[in-house]
């Protein structure tokens, strides 16, 4: 059989959007799907926003691309919005979650070189942890999945387990650059960081001159009711990747960074052909026009705390098919009690859209948009979808 045009790497489902309005999905035959997915936490701002929808039109209209040997207004704006709402001093764009987290990997171990301790280049990362698809960031992590028939790996990584803050400590030594991990696993399963944990972290890092850099490429922008899931632990990273949500939709990533942090990363040392383009700063300025406000945040939190209670609610009407919700915000993890990743193939036919993950979990990542109504839909459609659910006997 003849490979196929795109190339066979994803298990494609039979779900084959080719329209969207907010939080609806609508395929080529004229299905609809609730859209609880949002492109893999991507699309927060649901589908066909009008205020993005409107900049990115005008933005293309004027000015797509330059590259980065010219100056930069619409990057330079952006980044400063971004400077003025976090920890960070300083930016650097990207087109991917992916190359967002290189970034932050070339920084800290930048930091060390620049310093006069070149052998301080090893990050200390964590299990079931999923930073991107690149050869750093399948070398920074301890899945067989991502990373058999890749070999070699690229050496300086070393993986401890999530969450154990004696396995971290214990693992510092004389070649160690920091720590990269993300705050709240997504991949991983919805897998929230202790506030002990990560403070403990903070302050190692202090303390030994360590870089502290967190992968909030799921968990960042809004999604876990805080403009960033660190300003929920009361301490900051020294480098921080984000994307995903960052462009609602529109390719987009971001290395932020502190001024110390970033001390290394001079004229020569990283670039990018797209990163930072004038259309993408468009799309990153409307999102952040939506969502970078205590009133947006707040009803992300509202919307969240009714999301849980309501899945809390049908739990114990499906109880041998689910076990437990867990997560912040709108970013949260139904524990199944059945294959995951065969419910949420079940669930795609029943006309709503979630995300399987690691540890038999199933992500629930509506768009930050939607309402109670909305809410009310997906619980009841998931309540109905598991009442007629064939657990495989296997499962059993």
């Amino acid at each position: 059989m003849a490979i196929t045009p795109l190339m066979p790497v994803y298990p494609r489902c039979e779900v084959r959007p080719v329209r969207g309005e907010g939080v609806y999905l609508y395929g080529e035959n004229g299905e609809k799907y609730l859209d609880f997915a949002s492109g893999i936490a991507v699309n927060l701002l649901g589908h066909g926003h009008p205020h993005l929808t409107e900049a990115i039109q005008k933005q293309a209209a004027t000015l797509m691309h330059v590259s980065n040997l010219y100056g930069s207004p619409q990057g330079e704006a952006f980044a400063q919005r971004l400077v003025d709402l976090t920890f960070a001093d300083t930016v650097f764009f990207t087109n991917s979650g992916a190359e967002a987290v290189e970034c932050a990997i070339k920084t800290a171990r930048r930091y060390h070189h620049a310093k006069g301790n070149p052998h301080k280049h090893d990050l200390i990362t964590f299990s079931n942890a999923f930073h991107g698809r690149t050869m750093a960031t399948i070398s920074a992590t301890n899945q067989e999945k991502l990373r058999d028939g890749f070999a070699p790996l690229l050496p300086g990584f070393k993986v401890v387990e999530f969450d154990n803050l004696d396995a971290a400590l214990a693992a510092v030594d004389e070649n160690t650059a920091g720590f990269l991990l993300e705050p709240v696993q997504g991949e991983g399963g919805i897998r929230p960081a202790s506030h002990e944990f990560i403070a403990g972290l903070r302050a190692v890092c202090d303390e030994k001159d360590l870089m502290l850099v967190f992968d909030e490429v799921q968990c960042g922008v809004a999604r876990t009711g805080t403009l960033y899931a660190y300003e929920q632990y009361g301490v900051e990273p020294d480098i921080m990747a984000s994307a995903k949500g960052i462009g609602g939709g529109f390719p987009l990533g971001a290395c932020l960074a502190t001024e110390k942090a970033a001390s290394g990363m001079v004229i020569g040392t990283h670039g990018s052909t797209y990163g930072g383009n004038p259309l993408a700063m468009a799309a990153g300025q409307a999102v952040f026009d939506v969502v970078a406000n205590e009133e947006f945040l707040a009803n992300v939190r509202q919307m969240g705390e009714r999301l849980r209670s309501a899945l809390e609610q049908m739990i114990p009407n499906h109880d041998h098919i689910f076990e437990s919700v867990r997560g912040k915000g709108l970013m949260l993890g139904i524990k199944m009690k059945t294959d995951s990743r065969a419910f949420v193939n079940w669930l795609r036919g029943q006309g709503l859209l979630t995300v399987a993950a690691g540890d038999n979990v199933m992500r629930v990542l509506p768009p930050l948009v939607i309402d109670e109504g909305h809410i009310k839909e997906f619980v009841e459609g998931l309540s109905a979808a598991a009442a007629q659910y064939e657990v495989p006997a296997a499962a059993a």
